[in-house]
């Protein structure tokens, strides 16, 4: 089961399969390794997290995969049974982080496939290192030095401290995540 990795097109037919039950309208961002994923800077994932920033749309969606076969296995996870769970939070919260913005608002999110009723964007490269560096695994650091490394010089380092100081005051440990932030600044400026 560990070494179960979800890939673009595995994820596409999969979307394309709920796209057909669903009956409205529901706006899926991609954060996590996902995230990276669908805009080809990390070749495949563990696991598939999406945000639904709409509530009502949340709820429809849930409703529709629950009908699909699809069960509750985990706080946000759902699976048929089988390896591939999808984790799916409503509103501007991943996990524990709440970003400071919906990621459904125009700016916040990458657009990247429609299909008839599902369209699937990715969140913003900010909120989506702070969400990763708020957990602050291997996986996670690797994840945003591919993402900076992609980006390159259109990547703003200010812009990226300010919001996670900003984000980071929500935090119980705010001086703990400044930390982690600064630790990804310093190999950033390694790598370079």
């Amino acid at each position: 089961m560990d070494d179960f990795r979800l890939g673009k097109d595995q994820l596409w037919i999969t979307l394309d399969a709920w796209d057909d039950y669903v009956t409205r309208r529901v706006h899926l961002v991609a954060c996590g390794g996902t995230a990276l994923s669908i805009q080809d800077i990390k070749e495949s994932t563990k696991d598939v997290d999406f945000l639904v920033p709409d509530i009502n749309e949340f709820k429809r969606l849930i409703d529709t995969i629950k009908k699909l076969g699809y069960s509750n296995v985990t706080q946000f996870g759902w699976s048929r049974g089988d390896q591939l769970i999808f984790d799916l939070f409503p509103g501007k919260r991943v996990y524990t982080t709440e970003l400071l913005s919906s990621p459904g608002l125009k700016g916040n999110h990458i657009p990247i496939r429609s299909f008839k009723r599902i369209a699937v964007s990715a969140l913003n490269d900010y909120d989506l290192i702070i969400s990763k560096i708020f957990r602050c695994s291997q996986v996670d650091i690797d994840d945003c030095l591919a993402l900076i490394g992609r980006r390159r010089k259109s990547f703003d380092e200010a812009r990226l401290r300010k919001r996670f100081i900003e984000t980071a005051q929500y935090d119980l440990n705010p001086e703990r995540m400044i930390s982690n932030l600064e630790n990804l600044l310093r190999r950033v400026q390694h790598d370079r």
